[in-house]
């Protein structure tokens, strides 16, 4: 071989040089050219592949909730009904509960004191929620009005509905008027408290970017304010929805002719725990469908709302 002449292949291969690995003596390949289209080598060796946690999540199928809720709510009636199979606490079954529910629907009773308890709690869940969506926008827009109003809401705050019960009974009478009114009291403390923090929270930035753009004061807070605080005020009504459902069975267990409280109370007196279960089943029911027309109306006026 003469000097200076290049080895072929096989001595190349002999030699150790193996073509363009590093070390060996020979050099490596170039960097590609782009292509045609412009395109570098990372776009020529294709997409990336796609992670496991990517391929879970795009295969991965959301359960609907109203599936859910009936999953839940027949697990409920199957630990219900088995732990009635076992005696435990004299509980009765949920087919003893239904027919007494069905003699109770027969007869007029169940009707009749389902109207009478949700005749109250709409009146007084009514009053207390305009009531208080009124105050709580003085309060939290007008600061003179907050320091004169505050100490008197956080003050019976502090005193539960159910206390004021007897003063009402004895101020007020065995009447409707002294079961509305704590009704209106658990409404309007619950709902005041969240409509005055959502008043409170609206960003100033875009108070004064409305009263830039030559915005009055009424115009916004009918278009800037309420929006905001829409929110807090749907969820102190729902607050105050439980909490009137809570005062109206304490107050109809004190002084009642009818209602589902008054039913239940008298059911005590004969230890008929069917009729008893029958009011209480009552009750989570028509508090479950109050609540979902509010959360109905909460997902309605509030589409602007970012959402999980």
């Amino acid at each position: 071989m003469t000097a200076g002449q290049p080895q072929d292949a096989p001595a190349a291969e002999r030699a150790g040089r193996t073509p363009g690995i590093p070390g060996s003596g020979a050099p490596a390949p170039g960097p590609r050219e782009p292509g045609p289209a412009g395109k570098g080598s990372a776009s020529q060796a294709g997409p990336a592949p796609e992670s496991a946690a990517g391929r879970a999540g795009g295969t991965g199928r959301r359960v609907p909730a109203p599936l859910l809720n009936a999953v839940s709510l027949a697990a409920g009636v199957g630990v219900w009904a088995l732990l009635a199979a076992h005696g435990v606490g004299g509980l009765p079954g949920p087919a003893a509960v239904a027919g007494r529910a069905v003699e109770m629907l027969r007869d007029g009773t169940l009707e009749g004191d389902m109207l009478a308890s949700l005749r109250r709690v709409l009146a007084g869940f009514a009053l207390g929620s305009v009531l208080a969506v009124v105050v709580g926008f003085l309060m939290g827009w007008y600061p003179v009005v907050r320091a004169l109003c505050e100490p008197y809401v956080q003050f019976f705050r502090t005193i539960p509905p159910l206390a004021l019960i007897p003063v009402a009974v004895v101020l007020m009478g065995i009447g409707e008027t002294p079961k509305i009114f704590v009704i209106f009291l658990a409404a309007f403390l619950s709902t005041v408290v969240a409509t005055l923090q959502g008043v409170l929270g609206v960003d100033r930035t875009l108070i004064n970017a409305a009263r830039v753009l030559g915005a009055r004061d009424l115009a916004v807070f009918l278009r800037v304010v309420i929006p905001a605080a829409a929110p807090f005020i749907l969820v102190g009504m729902r607050i105050g929805l439980g909490s009137a459902w809570a005062t109206v069975v304490a107050a109809e267990l004190i002084a009642a002719q009818e209602g589902l409280g008054f039913r239940m109370q008298h059911a005590e007196t004969y230890y008929d725990l069917d009729t008893i279960f029958v009011g209480l089943v009552a009750i989570g029911v028509l508090g479950l469908v109050m609540d979902r027309l509010l959360l109905l109306a909460e997902n309605r006026l509030t589409r602007w709302q970012e959402r999980r």
